[in-house]
């Protein structure tokens, strides 16, 4: 599981080296396999300065060159030859200075060179935006803005995010730390027997509330067994876009690919508190109807990778009225999701039964970060808490209203678990005795509550 050290301390902030922190969670059972470093422009724009190009010439030797001299800050131009067709004389451009490593579409690495092109001198490279990990563009080479100085680094330009990701091994019987409210949660209870002081922020719902009621959804759950609880809402007007930087990079550096703002955030909310959640094309849903049932054994059904698959009439499965649109907590269908075109949509979030889900996803060979999560027990608790961050968080980047009122059916309360702890035991366990408020705040820093103190031995 790869958790990224700057979304991570967006909750706990926190001053100690990765390398620190690192240790501190494998000494409390998480245990960090790697760190990685992460830059949200491979290569950093290391060696890219701004250019100044001063003189622009046809090439002597070939009709699609273009000679220039070009101000990047030292005592002298320098010359460099340029096939792009959008050079020109004065124009504020990045430049790849010599010994600059930029990287190729599938991430190898390539260096600049001083070299000859048809006969003449090129001291650098003139550079696109898709060359310099940018975006995509390859018409031309990107100009920019002629208030910048010549020698300026670009990455004082365009801002690059550095990171560190944790790869953390973790072990079956931590559910609750499979997101990064939870590795920060454990951090935070670390720092606390250190007598550091760690404030753990939760991302905040105050904000959230029922624009206009003018899209309600019915949902009707068969299978109370599979699904325990089970809630949504709707969002309408939205506009499908992609997402901005700071959510692709948060994505990117857990080594998950963007798609769009509405599935970005979906995924961004399961990785930031380890709630599975699922959007819908609201226009794809027959009568507004959605129904969590198996269906008989044998059904079909297209799943979003394209692949037909024959469903088991142990398949937990969310329908509309008419058809199958996702199998519960594993895949979605293909032809329910949210599209380009796509401007309203039905979020959900639930709990569905750990067992059946493992079972499912073994059935079909499928392994996602949803039903990672689902089959391990998420915490029922959370459900509406990240449909609402959700939803926020939505309406932050692609605008939009929340249509119809909180959907919450929990047909079986989440039980809670005492845990009966006997200090005799514990001291006999360890060989030593620990000072019993020492324990008390080793608990409380985990957010336990003590419900009651007996004298019994």
């Amino acid at each position: 599981m790869k958790i990224s050290y700057n979304w991570m301390k967006e909750m706990l902030p926190l001053n100690w080296e990765a390398e620190k922190a690192g240790e501190l969670l494998t000494d409390l059972g998480l245990e960090v396999e790697g760190i990685e470093a992460f830059s949200s422009v491979k290569g950093g724009l290391e060696g890219v300065v701004i250019g100044k190009v001063l003189e622009c010439q046809q090439h002597p030797n070939a009709d699609r060159l273009k000679l220039t001299q070009v101000d990047i800050g030292q005592e002298e131009p320098v010359q460099i030859v340029c096939g792009a067709p959008n050079v020109a004389q004065g124009q504020t451009v990045p430049v790849a200075t010599i010994g600059t490593e930029l990287y190729d579409g599938e991430g190898n690495p390539w260096k600049i060179k001083k070299g000859k092109i048809r006969g003449e001198f090129s001291h650098g490279m003139i550079c696109a935006e898709d060359e310099l990990g940018l975006g995509e563009s390859h018409e031309g080479i990107l100009v920019l803005e002629d208030h910048w100085q010549a020698g300026t680094p670009l990455k004082e330009v365009f801002t690059v995010e550095e990171d560190q990701v944790f790869e953390i091994g973790l072990t079956p019987n931590r559910a609750d730390a499979m997101s990064h409210f939870g590795v920060a949660r454990d951090l935070r209870a670390g720092l606390a027997l250190k007598n550091e002081d760690a404030t753990l922020t939760p991302p905040s719902i105050s904000a959230f509330s029922v624009d206009s009621p003018t899209h309600p959804v019915e949902v009707q759950v068969e299978d109370a067994e599979g699904a325990p609880r089970y809630a949504g809402l709707t969002l309408t007007n939205l506009t499908v876009a992609p997402s901005p930087n700071w959510l692709q990079n948060r994505l990117k550096a857990i080594g998950l690919s963007p798609i769009n703002n509405i599935v970005d955030a979906t995924n961004y909310v399961l990785h930031e508190l380890g709630q599975p959640l699922h959007a819908f094309d609201l226009d794809k849903v027959q009568d507004r109807t959605i129904v969590v049932k198996r269906l008989p054994e044998g059904t079909t059904f297209t799943t979003l990778d394209g692949v037909e698959r024959k469903l088991s009439a142990e398949d937990l499965m969310i329908c509309d009225s008419q058809k199958p649109m996702c199998i519960a907590g594993v895949f979605g269908g293909q032809y329910s999701g949210v599209s380009d075109s796509t401007t309203s949509i039905f979020l959900e979030s639930a709990y569905f039964d750990p067992v059946s889900i493992r079972k499912t996803a073994k059935r079909h060979g499928l392994n996602t970060d949803a039903s990672f999560r689902f089959e391990r027990g998420i915490d029922q608790e959370q459900v509406v808490y990240a449909l609402k961050r959700a939803a926020l968080l939505i309406q932050e980047i692609a605008g939009g209203q929340v249509s119809s009122p909180v959907i919450d059916l929990e047909e079986q309360k989440a039980s809670s678990h005492p845990v009966f702890l006997n200090y005799s035991r514990l001291d006999s366990l360890i060989g030593s005795t620990i000072d019993r408020e020492v324990i008390k705040k080793y608990f409380l820093s985990w957010i336990f509550k003590f419900k009651e103190k007996t004298q019994k031995a």
